[in-house]
């Protein structure tokens, strides 16, 4: 256990000392004259011995106060580099947690994009579902589905996280050349569902106007992420329930079509999360900006048609 005295006491003496000056030691600390005077007082009680011989606008140390302050100032400058050398590796580096999905389906196409407009902080992302502790240091930011609320973290609200069936064109197809007609919502039931046990197929078939009391939809594949479901689609192994904003590439490049326009929502968004008090930590600061303008950008650019 460590004996040692009032570290605030130690911290005024070492200002007076080394400016010789308790006015100077007051406006370095941020302290009255008064304050300074008092901690140092404290200090000198505890000692048993004077720490300096009190002149007219200067503070003279006795000899034992000569003694301590060579040692005592290198103490301080060793525990500021210390801090100091956290501060230049915290700033250098953005870790940002997200979940796979957002991973793969937005936020890996445009990382880069930040990298390259700050060249002077090194960027990295890791992906997990699990709920993780920012203030740990495990990461910096994360962007995660939900309503937003999570307790001691401020979140900013990026995009909805609604859904809808999507297949790839050939699967769209051929279901249709077998129908001989336009697919139907009442259709979809009965075709390769991607996730059938997922509560969402249920909420869309009931906004659809899709009765499924007598005609549960049947097995299909089950995987573990939208990302894993959205690849799956585009392989033609059925239809799949997704986010059509995180899937616009695709849909643009018809590896994907949306073959409905309704689509539906259990009330979650995706939002970016951080502690209130990393706010204005400049890293988190360039990067909340940026991300919350890119998505401005992509709202306000045309949706592509359902097929």
């Amino acid at each position: 256990m460590r004996r040692l005295p009032p570290l605030a006491a130690v911290r005024a003496f070492e200002a007076a000392a080394r400016t010789e000056n308790f006015t100077a030691a007051a406006a370095e600390l941020g302290l009255t004259q008064a304050a300074v005077s008092y901690q140092v007082k404290a200090l000198e009680e505890r000692l048993g011995a004077a720490l300096f011989v009190r002149e007219r606008g200067r503070a003279r140390l006795t000899p034992l106060g000569q003694r301590l302050l060579p040692t005592l100032s290198q103490a301080f400058d060793s525990i500021e580099a210390a801090f100091a050398s956290h501060k230049a590796d915290d700033e250098s580096l953005l870790t940002v947690t997200t979940t796979y999905t957002f991973a793969n389906t937005w936020l890996a196409w445009r990382l880069g994009e930040f990298q390259m407009e700050h060249t002077d902080l090194a960027v990295r992302m890791t992906t997990s579902n699990e709920t993780i502790d920012l203030r740990s240091g495990e990461a910096d930011v994360a962007i995660r589905a939900g309503l937003g609320q999570w307790p001691g973290l401020e979140a900013h609200k990026l995009m909805e996280s609604d859904f809808t069936p999507m297949a790839s064109p050939q699967c769209v197809a051929k279901f249709e050349r077998e129908l001989g007609r336009k697919l139907q919502p009442a259709d979809l039931p009965g075709l390769p569902l991607i996730g059938p046990q997922d509560e969402w197929w249920a909420r869309w078939f009931r906004d659809a106007g899709v009765p499924l009391d007598s005609h549960r939809p049947r097995g299909g594949i089950r995987l573990d992420s939208q990302a894993n479901e959205g690849h799956a689609a585009m392989g033609g192994q059925g239809f799949a329930l997704l986010t059509p904003l995180l899937w616009r590439g695709d849909l643009a490049a018809g590896r994907l079509v949306q073959p409905f326009e309704l689509s539906s929502t259990a009330g979650y968004a995706y939002w970016l999360a951080y502690p209130p008090e990393r706010r204005m930590v400049p890293k988190v600061k360039r990067f909340r900006e940026w991300l919350l303008d890119s998505f401005r950008e992509q709202d306000s650019e045309p949706r592509e048609a359902y097929a």
